[in-house]
């Protein structure tokens, strides 16, 4: 099936319940699948939402660098915004907007820091820039101009000629599912939703009007 004949798929006859998994993280490993598949650019990337302390939304663009049944795991500065926010209300809000193939996912949950291990683990399989990089940025906080990053770009590189450690002040998070919506573009704007909802040990799922 082309990326055409699935559009049409859906966009005719809809989602079904029957054709969702009955736990979300396989239904959205399924959709993620999907997504490769057809060719949706960074389909990974995800919008991240957290709420400051006064009620502010404040939203960005991150990668999910990995999901399984224990939650969906994104990689930061622990002296970021979204750090201090999440600091004082760890909750979070997860958008992917795949929108070439007409679908966008919702996950909703508490958010808590992966592990030290996790994190070290997930460092060293960055390239050598991008953990560089790590220590340049103090991200989030104002600074003066760009020759600020160029002059300490020059001193981590010669700080660091061979191994580079984790900075102490980035690393993961996980984010703990407690809902999470899959939306389907349809026809006459008939769009599909359904909700899974955690209940105890398992999922509720409904239906929601477009």
């Amino acid at each position: 099936m082309d990326l055409s004949d699935f559009r049409k798929e859906y966009t005719m006859h809809g989602l079904r319940r029957a054709d969702l998994h009955a736990d979300p993280v396989e239904q959205f490993s399924i959709w993620f699948s999907q997504a490769v598949s057809f060719g949706v650019h960074e389909p990974n990337a995800m919008t991240v939402a957290t709420v400051s302390p006064d009620g502010m939304p404040s939203q960005r663009t991150l990668l999910l660098k990995q999901f399984d049944a224990s939650g969906f795991v994104f990689f930061t500065n622990y002296r970021s915004r979204k750090a201090g926010q999440l600091a004082e209300n760890p909750r979070a809000s997860l958008l992917f907007p795949w929108i070439t193939i007409e679908r966008q996912v919702i996950v909703q949950g508490i958010v808590e820091k992966s592990t030290a291990a996790e994190s070290d683990e997930y460092f060293q399989s960055r390239p050598r820039d991008s953990r560089i990089g790590a220590w340049v940025s103090d991200q989030s906080a104002v600074i003066s101009n760009r020759d600020f990053l160029v002059a300490r770009l020059a001193e981590i590189e010669r700080q660091y000629p061979g191994e580079i450690p984790r900075p102490p002040h980035w690393g993961g998070y996980r984010l703990i599912p407690e809902t999470i919506e899959f939306w389907q573009g349809g026809a006459a704007r008939l769009h599909d939703r359904f909700i899974y909802r955690r209940e105890n040990s398992g999922w509720q799922i409904d239906r929601l009007s477009p």
